[in-house]
């Protein structure tokens, strides 16, 4: 359960300004909400437990410490991410708008090839290190689908994002407190 709970709370908050928020709205002012949310999270639970695989993989070889505090700095990468911010590419925008297909399967296609190396991804794997596959697969997942549906819902409400710069210094923030404490955890 631990790992299901950290896991979401992580993703959510990572998922929080990504590129994928952008994809999401820019979907849901063109497609149906529901089917934006079927697209979005078909592509999460198969690149989270990619991602989950990886992680236990690695997971079991190396020394908890040494996790904690890779984990950690990777956590402070992740802040410096979120701070440098994503934006979607002329490609990916003319993905998002265009496409003839049906909508969940240009959803699904788009959201899998953009998390592929996204942050999102290198956080579940680097919390798969550490917690049970399971949980942090259906945790991350979970987490990225609630915060891509809040996007979702933003984007079709409102028809603009959430403020920026806050969005990016909580989400930032988070990161650092979260690579903080596991770099305190790894070196005690």
């Amino acid at each position: 359960m631990s790992a299901f709970l950290i896991s979401a709370a992580v993703i959510f908050v990572a998922e929080l300004g990504d590129k994928s928020q952008l994809m999401a709205m820019t979907f849901a002012t063109r497609f149906k909400m529901l089917h934006v949310l079927i697209g979005i999270t078909i592509a999460t639970a198969v690149v989270h437990l990619g991602s989950v695989a990886i992680g236990v993989a690695i997971g079991d070889h190396l020394p908890r410490a040494a996790i904690s505090v890779t984990a950690g700095i990777a956590f402070l990468f992740f802040a410096a991410w979120t701070l440098r911010g994503d934006s979607l590419s002329d490609e990916e925008a003319a993905v998002a708008s265009t496409t003839r297909r049906t909508a969940i399967i240009a959803v699904t296609i788009a959201f899998f090839l953009a998390e592929l190396g996204d942050k999102t991804m290198l956080a579940t794997i680097t919390l798969a290190t550490q917690h049970g596959w399971f949980g942090t697969w259906l945790g991350s997942t979970i987490g990225m689908v609630a915060a891509d549906a809040l996007a979702i819902v933003v984007g079709a409400a409102l028809g603009k994002r959430l403020p920026e710069r806050v969005i990016t210094w909580g989400a930032a923030l988070a990161f650092v407190v979260f690579g903080v404490l596991l770099i305190v955890e790894g070196l005690s």
